[in-house]
């Protein structure tokens, strides 16, 4: 079953950007175009259509808009955050104020196409993946817009992505330039002993290595978590065979270039996670209308 529970956390987040989005459109002026051409006793209801085959996500926020403006806007949700969605899928109902229809309406897409966009990539990931038969999961990373990673993160989950820490305060994930940086050891498994035991215990330690020498250096050092960057599928076949060899407890990442192409045998060499920037950084908004059903005046 999709995880798609929208949390407080996630609440809390989208109401701090929903008005920071209402403020950048509306300013201290208000809506001058409402202002000047719609009476104040008009309503209407309009329908949030898909026009495009993907994954809804964000329909909590887009009713979490129009409330923001108008407690009397009525959202009546046809389909759930998670849902596939094709060309004519009405997701929901919306009711109310035409004034506060219109003043929400680009607000509200901007949030849902963009959240539908992020969840219908990862869906596409997750399919990849499964047409392998393995057990590797698809994640995303902390490439994500500043403010929005809570927001993104559970498009992901609504694609049936899985999320990787949620920021540098939940996880250890020790990389190139820390491995670089660090003076007390040349040593990769040193450095992994170091940070565990400087870490509370339910902190699982990640290391990121580059080469097979790297691997086996670091699984000695006994991580949760080895990342696999930017290998081919032939040396992560090599990676897999060594891990199971010396450490078959520990988990191994690939990442880095992974795209719809190459999941699939990434996914087929044995590595239980993989790891997508392009889920968060570069997913094409889900193309989305408000198509009018009816507009009066009282």
């Amino acid at each position: 079953m999709i995880e798609t529970t929208f949390g407080e956390g996630e609440r809390s987040a989208a109401r701090k950007l929903i008005e920071l989005a209402l403020f950048e459109d509306l300013s201290k002026a208000g809506d001058l175009t409402c202002r000047a051409l719609i009476r104040p006793d008009q309503s209407a209801t309009v329908q949030v259509v898909a026009r495009t085959d993907g994954v809804l996500a964000g329909s909590p926020i887009g009713r979490m808009v129009f409330e923001s403006l108008d407690r009397n806007v009525q959202w009546d949700a046809r389909h759930r955050d998670g849902d596939r969605v094709t060309p004519g899928t009405v997701i929901a109902d919306v009711s109310g104020s035409l004034s506060s229809l219109l003043i929400g309406e680009r607000t509200m897409l901007n949030f849902m196409t963009h959240l539908s966009g992020i969840a219908s990539i990862t869906r596409r990931f997750v399919d990849a993946v499964a047409v392998a038969g393995t057990r590797a999961k698809v994640l995303d990373t902390r490439k994500t817009l500043p403010g929005w990673r809570l927001l993104e993160k559970y498009a992901v989950r609504c694609g049936g992505g899985t999320n990787h820490r949620m920021g540098l305060y939940d996880g250890v994930l020790i990389k190139d330039n820390h491995l670089a940086a660090w003076t007390e050891s040349s040593s990769i498994a040193e450095a992994v002993r170091t940070a565990r035991a400087k870490s509370p215990a339910e902190v699982s330690i990640e290391v990121e290595v580059d080469t097979l020498k790297q691997l086996d250096d670091a699984l000695s050092g006994s991580p949760d978590i080895v990342l696999l960057d930017n290998m081919n599928v032939e040396t992560l076949r090599a990676a897999v065979a060594m891990r199971d060899r010396q450490a078959p407890q520990v988990l191994l990442e690939a990442s880095g270039g992974v795209t719809l192409d190459s999941v699939t045998e990434i996914a087929r060499t044995g590595v239980e996670r993989i790891s997508v920037g392009a889920l968060t950084h570069s997913a094409p908004a889900l193309d989305l209308a408000f198509d009018w059903k009816s507009s009066t005046k009282s």
